[in-house]
């Protein structure tokens, strides 16, 4: 049981890593290599638990294209792009204000 919606919402999304890879797979579907390369700052082990979550929480599709693995969102995972959007303009714009950088924008 929830005592709020945004509770709901960030236990789905929440914490650093899978927000960052729905944002990434929220442009267009990702190999398994090049999506692991958009994100640097994680290991490969909590990348790899990460995408697991995704699946199991209905977001993020796994599928055998061979000879790669590609992954995608699902209808759920897109219902999430005007969130995920927001999250994106705002950390632009806190940028902008703070003068914190952000590489590959």
């Amino acid at each position: 049981m929830y005592n709020c919606p945004v509770e709901l919402a960030l236990d789905v999304i929440g914490g650093k890593w899978r927000a960052v890879i729905l944002a990434h797979l929220k442009q267009r579907p990702h190999h398994y290599g090049e999506l692991r390369r958009k994100v640097p700052g994680i290991s490969e082990k909590m990348f790899v638990q990460r995408l697991r979550e995704l699946q199991e929480s209905g977001l993020v599709a796994r599928a055998e294209v061979p000879p790669h693995v590609e992954y995608s969102l699902t209808g759920e995972g897109r219902s999430l792009g005007p969130a995920l959007q927001a999250l994106y303009d705002w950390g632009v714009e806190r940028a902008a204000r703070t003068g914190a950088s952000i590489v590959g924008t």
